[in-house]
């Protein structure tokens, strides 16, 4: 480019902070995520939903401290599919990305699904899958007007969700049905049971989704060699410690989790401590966080599929192309959509099964990355620190994510399978075989400062130009 184009290319500025990068990042975990899979989970756990996210929560501290070492080398805007295609080659960031991909497309579902699981709840006259098929219609009408709604409501939204979390602990605490001497029980599982913490913890990886989108600020941060892996973890940790207690607090409040629906638990247990109006706060505040988290996400995987198109990955004519009028990607959007319609049918755990398979693959694969780069490849360092931090942390972080993939259902590995097979396909088709480098993903803003951006100012809001997460809700 010449100096003048230069110039005139979007840049980002650095004027994040460490408070501002750890609140990023608990917005898109959002605490009350602890209520997505609360009743599978405690089915699933034998009622040992605290243990199960303690195990889950020890995993992601893993993959975090991987995510923050990847960030120390490349400080640029970046994800599992950057740092894979660094150190593996473009062949395996591509798969890499492409497995990711399956998370990005499932996400606006989940939202979708839980928003008319918990309006059915609140309005059973309604069925539950036209509730989801308006908050789809909804969410899709606001994405190709390319309103900017999200990003002025997250503040709102967070600061709600607090009120709400705190007042769900304190009352719990005080309308506590199990004896001080057995508290802590939901933490000890029996010797037979880890296998089931371990499907547990598979499930509730979900809820983490979204420490890893901090790594796509650090063109943004002040310092991110120092700032972006201390958000990471800072994000994990306080996420997790978030999601344990109020896990903890439920089971004293309902030890028996029998509940009527398991998909709806959330709203059963807020009606145990606060009745009716504590629910119906509750089920209102869910929604607004399925809402903000689908238009999130459905904004950012159409995005990468339109980038997608352009760049030549899928056909342009339908992908690679914006409305003349609103300057949105809406072929991408009406295809998101249209896969989203699988909420009308799919039960809660299926769904989130299937995200999972994709999140937990490019956590390993960011794992094996530290230890590639900084034990064999570029950033070699030799040393007994270098081995504990860039070799037994991130080899014991790679063994736990697997070991957590390995536990999630048949079903979850054949529809994962399938899209990685569908993957191999697409990459031998664009490399000639395997000839050639396949084109790069550009997945985020950074990425191509030497292009325009799309569609103008109303292209994106800045809050669609990021990693999505797991569902606000």
């Amino acid at each position: 480019m010449s100096s003048t184009e230069t110039e005139k290319a979007p840049q980002l500025t650095r004027v994040l902070r460490l408070p501002a990068i750890v609140l990023f990042g608990l917005t898109y975990m959002s605490p009350v995520a602890v209520f997505t899979t609360y009743g599978i989970v405690n089915d699933e756990t034998a009622g040992h939903l605290p243990a199960a996210y303690v195990l889950a929560l020890g995993v992601m501290l893993l993959t975090a401290h991987s995510y923050g070492r990847m960030v120390k080398s490349f400080p640029a805007a970046g994800s599992a599919y950057k740092y894979s295609r660094r150190v593996f080659g473009g062949h395996v960031g591509f798969l890499t990305g492409w497995t990711l991909m399956l998370d990005y497309l499932f996400l606006p579902m989940v939202s979708f699904l839980l928003a008319g699981i918990y309006l059915h709840a609140q309005f059973p006259g309604v069925p539950q899958g036209v509730w989801s098929v308006l908050v789809l219609l909804v969410v899709l009408v606001f994405n190709v007007l390319g309103v900017k709604f999200v990003s002025k409501v997250t503040a709102v939204i967070m600061g709600v969700t607090a009120l709400l979390l705190i007042t769900f602990v304190t009352l719990g605490a005080v309308n506590a049905e199990v004896p001080a001497a057995d508290a802590f029980q939901s933490f000890i599982p029996a010797s037979d049971q880890w296998g089931l913490l371990a499907g547990g913890a598979a499930i509730l990886a979900l809820s983490f989704l979204g420490f890893d989108a901090v790594s796509t600020l650090a063109e943004e941060a002040h310092d991110p060699r120092r700032t972006i892996p201390r958000g990471i973890m800072l994000t994990t940790a306080i996420g997790g410690g978030l999601f344990i207690l109020v896990a903890w607090v439920g089971s004293l409040v309902r030890p028996d989790n029998d509940f009527a629906d398991p998909d709806a638990a959330g709203a059963e247990l807020m009606e145990t401590i606060g009745g009716s109006a504590l629910s119906g706060a509750f089920t209102a505040v869910y929604v607004l966080g399925c809402f903000g988290s689908a238009m999130v996400s459905q904004a950012s995987v159409s995005r990468i599929i339109f980038s997608m198109g352009r760049d030549g990955l899928l056909p342009k004519r339908l992908f690679g192309r914006l409305n003349p009028r609103f300057g949105t990607p809406v072929g991408a959007l009406v295809t998101v959509s249209a896969v989203a319609l699988l909420s009308t049918v799919l039960t809660l755990d299926q769904a989130v099964v299937m995200i999972n398979f994709g999140a937990l693959a490019a956590f390993s694969m960011v794992n094996l990355s530290v230890i590639k780069h900084y034990l064999f490849g570029a950033g070699r360092t030799l040393g007994a620190r270098s081995l504990l931090v860039n070799g037994l942390l991130p080899g014991l972080g790679f063994a736990s994510t697997v070991w957590l993939w390995t536990s999630l259902t048949g079903d979850t590995f054949t529809v994962g399978l399938l899209w990685m097979a569908a993957g191999v396909v697409l990459l031998a088709i664009s490399t000639r075989f395997f000839t050639r480098q396949p084109p790069e993903l550009h997945m985020d803003e950074g990425d191509r400062t030497d292009l325009p951006v799309p569609g103008g100012p109303e292209e994106l809001p800045p809050a669609e130009k990021t990693t999505p997460a797991a569902p606000s809700a």
